[in-house]
């Protein structure tokens, strides 16, 4: 007799083996591919990781996924505070466009959006002056996020594009 709480249990395990995948790739890449752009230190590696967990995993675990990226970019001095929201506001919209819509291309619109201008407004206004102490212009923060994101997100569409004509993503799971 199967139990009724096997496939939950499964699907929480393999999302959770997904997430410690791509956050190590995220950690991993982030040194060689983390270098400042104005006042941000800029990681499109961060952006490309955030589009394959909103597609993989869904919004809960690509924004958890960022978090410790984020976290452990910190600890490792190749990041910065701003790493936070600049990486898991753009995971979660993403993770939510693609959930809805199933299209891989508004999912990167949501991770271009989340990082590239909500998350520097959110840093600018709030974050910044409240944990770092001092104010950051957010015409400084836009373009380097914006940068940022887009050339992450770009990456993702082509790894997921990629992952789907290796047959390791299939027909149902996306649309173009």
């Amino acid at each position: 007799m199967e139990n009724k709480h096997s496939k939950p249990a499964k699907s929480y395990t393999r999302k959770a083996a997904y997430a410690v995948v791509l956050a190590a790739a995220g950690i991993a890449l982030s040194p060689y591919t983390s270098f400042p752009v104005g006042i941000a230190k800029i990681n499109p590696t961060q952006h490309f990781i955030n589009l394959l967990g909103a597609v993989l995993l869904g919004p809960f675990w690509a924004m958890v996924t960022a978090a410790v990226i984020g976290l452990i970019r910190n600890v490792m001095g190749v990041g910065t505070i701003l790493a936070f929201p600049g990486g898991m506001i753009g995971a979660i919209l993403a993770g939510y466009l693609f959930r809805y819509t199933r299209n891989l291309y508004i999912g990167a619109f949501g991770e271009v959006v989340g990082s590239g201008i909500i998350a520097p407004v959110v840093c600018s206004l709030f974050f910044a002056p409240v944990l770092m102490g001092k104010a950051l212009p957010l015409v400084a923060l836009i373009p380097s996020f914006l940068a940022s994101s887009l050339t992450g997100a770009i990456l993702g569409v082509i790894s997921v594009k990629a992952l789907f004509r290796a047959d390791i993503l299939y027909p149902e799971d996306y649309k173009d």
